[in-house]
């Protein structure tokens, strides 16, 4: 890492083959989180409608790891692969600044969705009471919260600068060593975003285990209803905490790496170690969208149902232009070589017949078209010296029974 006189100027602390691997890792990374967080929304916003309170905060999260990925990746991927900063010093603040700010803003998401999850399990007279006004406010207080401690370095409270390996940006963790304000910072940032996060998050889902486990013998010899109350409860905690284990684990080895330079000494933290921290933490914008997905069941149904109505879709359009082929090859005379593939009976084998579109009779109208594609089964009968032939359908039932 070194600056030239006029230009910022940023080098790779860490092998060529090791930039590589990340750069390749962070677009696995990105396509992925992308793909995920905007299937997700999509599904949200397809089922706007019944939305519930507390899915607010899953929207949200979408949203945030949607935000990193799209104003991180971009920059961090090019960078990775040049073996140095690409882009001048404005750029590597603002990208320090998305990252503090949509990082923070999971992490505070999941805070309020994991007190939330308390309020409704373990005090279900006020949970019942949590509504949509309740869930915008909070909402709008996480953004507010995680934009404070990431306007505080662009306002002089703490210092944004390149990271240790240098291809990306973020805390200048040299900081804190030479200026009080931003070790007050650093220590500010470490407490409230960090601790008392995870605080909140493990004595949350520690008390909603031990309520769920209490109450689970007494509530299985009540009707129904209630075993479908302990059910949801269940998933509620099963999800939360898949999520909220997934990403402290994303984020946990890089703020101990932070702190190990903040409050040691910086050179003695490998660069190397910097950078898989930083992968780590980058991927906390995959499993989100995975979790909620696969595991909750309404999201689960919206995407199933719009997979299966793209399929049907798609599937009539590719029938739509098998038809038409077929009315071109019957014009040409070469109807019977165009519909079917003669067995070693003589009946036809319709092959082109799908299972997700309409049958030919409710397409077209009319049952005959349906009649056209229909094998008949005949029998050849003798009758003296002459040969007759008859659908097996006419015969008697004593002659059928003989004949099949």
């Amino acid at each position: 890492m070194g600056n030239a006189s006029e230009t910022f100027l940023l080098l790779s602390r860490i092998s060529k083959n090791n930039d590589f691997l990340m750069g390749t890792i962070y677009t696995i990374f990105g396509v992925l989180s992308v793909c995920g967080n905007g299937i997700l929304l999509v599904v949200a916003y397809r089922k706007k409608s019944s939305l519930k309170p507390a899915e607010f905060f899953v929207v949200n999260l979408a949203i945030s790891d949607l935000g990193m990925t799209i104003t991180l990746f971009p920059l961090a991927i090019p960078s990775a692969y040049a073996h140095m900063w690409l882009f001048n010093k404005m750029t590597c603040i603002v990208y320090a600044f998305c990252g503090i700010l949509f990082g923070l803003c999971s992490l505070t998401n999941l805070t309020v969705l994991s007190c939330v999850c308390w309020l409704k399990v373990c005090s279900p007279n006020y949970g019942n009471k949590f509504s949509f006004c309740h869930a915008r406010l909070l909402v709008a207080g996480v953004w507010c919260y995680a934009g404070v401690f990431a306007v505080g370095p662009l306002s002089g409270w703490g210092e944004y600068g390149a990271e240790p390996y240098g291809t990306a940006c973020c805390i200048n963790w040299d900081a804190p060593s030479q200026n009080s304000a931003a070790m007050s910072y650093i220590i500010c940032l470490f407490f409230f975003c960090y601790i008392l996060p995870c605080t909140v998050i493990f004595l949350s889902y520690t008390f909603i285990l031990l309520t769920v486990r209490g109450s689970r013998q007494a509530v299985q010899q009540h009707m129904s209803p209630q075993n479908k109350i302990t059910n949801a409860h269940t998933l509620i905690v099963k999800l939360s905490v898949a999520v909220c284990f997934g990403f402290l684990t994303a984020w946990s080895p890089y703020a101990v790496i932070s702190m190990w330079a903040a409050f040691g000494n910086p050179a003695s933290v490998p660069p190397m170690a910097f950078a898989l921290a930083a992968i780590f933490a980058k991927s906390s914008t995959l499993y989100n969208p995975i979790v909620y997905l696969v595991f909750k069941p309404n999201f689960r149904k919206f995407l199933c149902r719009d997979v299966a109505l793209c399929r049907r879709t798609l599937c009539e359009c590719v029938c739509q232009s098998s038809s038409t082929q077929k009315s071109i090859c019957g014009q040409s005379h070469h109807k019977e070589e165009c519909n079917s593939t003669r067995l070693s009976n003589g009946l036809p084998d319709n092959h082109r017949t799908c299972r997700h579109c309409p049958r030919p009779e409710t397409a077209a109208g009319t049952q005959a078209t349906f009649t056209e594609h229909s094998p008949r089964q005949t029998v050849r009968i003798l009758q003296g010296t002459q040969h007759s032939e008859v659908a097996v359908s006419q015969l008697s039932n004593e002659m059928q029974s003989d004949f099949l």
